[in-house]
C-alpha cells in the first residue's frame, strides 16, 4: 500500500502543554501528514499548537465533563473505557504514543497497531508507591484502581502488533510488564538548536520539572552541604517552594525560562545536574548537545545517554552524599571535549528517529500484508475438524 495513501489514526494522551511525547507526535504527524489525531482530552494553548499544523483533532467525552480543562486527570479511572471508545475502524494503521492509556485503543484484524511507549502506565507500576503514598487504610480504593489498571494494561498489550520504546530501560520495563519485546528507538530531540559556547561559567544547571520522582531535592540538598559550589536550577512545580526553602545562598531558582534563555544557560554551565531515574532524559541530551558534560544518577535513560569519562560523569548512589562524591570526582577529572559531547548528542537527532520510525512501520506495513496473502492463499485457514 502506499504509504502517502493510508489513512492514519494517531493515538495520544492528551494535549495540555507541548513537552517531551508531544515532540515524538510532531515527528509522527511530519511522517504522515494525512493522520488524524485522537486525544482523551484538547487543551492545548494556542501558541503551542503549531506541531498539529491543521491535523483533525478528535477528543473523548471527557473533554466535555466538569472541571475537565484544570484537573482531567481527576478522571483517571474513566481514562481506559473512554480511549476504547474511539472508532478506528476506517484507518489502514493505527499509531499510539503512549505513556498511560492510549495503547488501549480498540483495533481491528486488518489494522498494524505501532506503539510508541514513553513507559507503561507509570500510576499502576513501578512508581505506583510515588503516588499513593500516604495511610494505608485512606488509600484502599486507589490500590483496588491501580490492580484493576495493571490488569487493563497487560491485556491490551495483546491489541499492539509492533512495541516501539524510547529507551531499553523502558524496553525492559515493556518485557516485565507485558512479555513483549520492544524495538529501541530514541525519542527526537532537535539538537541543531543548541550550540557550544566559547566560555564555561563557574555554575552547575538543574533543569527540570520541580516534582517528587525528578529529585530534585537531593540535588539541592547535596548543594545546600557545598555553599562553595553555585547552582541554578530552571523549572516550575509542587515543589517550588518546599525547595526554595531547603536552598541556601548558592542556590537559585530562575522558574520557566524562555528557550532562548534555556539554550543560554545549558551552553555556559560548567556541568548539568539530575538526580533523577528518567525513562529518557530529553533535558539530558540537550545538555550534550550544548557541549555540557551531564552529572547524573547511572539509571534509566541516563545510562544510554551520557559516555561516562567522555561526556560526563554517572554516580549510582542516588543520595547527596553519592552526588557530593562525583562532584568532587568530576572537579577532579581533565576537561572534556564540547564538541565531542555534541557529537555523542547527534544520536539522539530528530532525522534519526524518522528514519527508524519509518522503517519500523514499513516493516509492520509487509508482516501484515504477509499475513494477509497467507490467508487468502489458505495457509492460515482453520483446518475443518471431522466430528464424525
Amino acid at each position: 500500500m502506499n504509504v502517502a495513501r493510508m489513512r492514519v489514526a494517531a493515538i495520544h494522551e492528551w494535549l495540555e502543554t507541548y513537552a517531551g511525547s508531544e515532540q515524538v507526535l510532531a515527528e509522527i504527524l511530519a511522517l504522515f501528514p494525512q493522520a488524524d489525531v485522537f486525544t482523551l482530552v484538547d487543551f492545548l494553548p494556542e501558541n503551542q499548537r503549531g506541531f498539529l499544523d491543521g491535523h483533525r483533532v478528535m477528543t473523548s467525552f471527557i473533554q466535555n465533563l466538569p472541571f475537565a480543562r484544570k484537573r482531567f486527570r481527576w478522571y483517571l479511572p474513566l481514562m481506559p473505557f473512554a480511549i476504547e471508545q474511539f472508532d478506528l475502524a476506517d484507518y489502514d494503521l493505527i499509531i499510539s504514543s503512549s505513556h498511560a492509556v492510549a495503547k488501549g485503543v480498540v483495533g481491528r484484524p486488518y489494522q498494524p497497531h505501532i506503539s510508541y511507549v514513553h513507559s507503561p502506565m507509570r500510576y499502576a507500576w513501578d512508581l505506583q508507591r510515588n503516588y499513593l503514598a500516604g495511610n494505608r487504610l485512606r488509600s484502599l480504593p486507589p490500590r483496588v484502581l491501580m490492580h484493576y489498571l495493571r490488569m487493563w494494561d497487560t491485556r491490551t498489550a495483546n491489541g499492539v502488533d509492533h512495541f516501539a520504546a524510547n529507551s531499553w530501560f523502558i524496553a525492559q520495563r515493556i518485557l516485565k510488564a507485558y512479555r513483549r519485546e520492544a524495538e529501541v528507538i530514541y525519542p527526537p530531540v532537535d539538537v541543531e538548536k543548541f550550540s557550544v559556547a566559547g566560555n564555561r561559567e563557574n555554575f552547575y544547571l538543574c533543569l527540570s520539572r520541580l516534582v517528587p520522582y525528578k529529585r530534585v531535592d537531593l540535588v539541592v540538598e547535596a548543594f545546600a552541604q557545598s555553599p562553595r559550589r553555585r547552582l541554578l536550577v530552571i523549572g516550575d512545580g509542587p515543589q517550588l517552594q518546599t525547595l526554595k526553602a531547603r536552598a541556601t545562598h548558592n542556590i537559585e531558582f530562575l522558574g520557566r525560562v524562555s528557550d532562548e534563555a534555556k539554550r543560554d544557560y545549558l551552553a555556559r554551565a560548567k556541568a548539568f545536574v539530575f538526580a533523577g531515574e528518567e525513562d529518557f532524559g530529553i533535558a539530558l541530551v540537550e545538555a550534550q548537545a550544548s557541549g555540557t558534560p551531564v552529572i547524573a544518577f547511572g539509571r534509566g535513560g541516563a545510562a544510554e545517554i551520557v559516555l561516562p569519562g567522555k561526556t560526563g560523569v554517572l554516580f549510582h548512589e542516588q543520595s547527596a552524599a553519592g552526588l557530593l562524591a562525583v562532584l568532587e570526582r568530576f572537579e577532579r577529572m581533565p576537561l572534556m571535549d564540547p564538541n565531542e559531547i555534541r557529537r555523542n548528542a547527534g544520536r539522539f537527532s530528530a532525522s534519526r528517529f524518522r528514519h527508524e520510525f519509518r522503517a519500523l512501520v514499513a516493516r509492520s506495513m509487509q508482516t501484515r500484508a504477509n499475513a494477509t496473502e497467507l490467508a487468502s492463499d489458505g495457509i492460515l485457514a482453520k483446518p475443518v475438524i471431522d466430528a464424525a
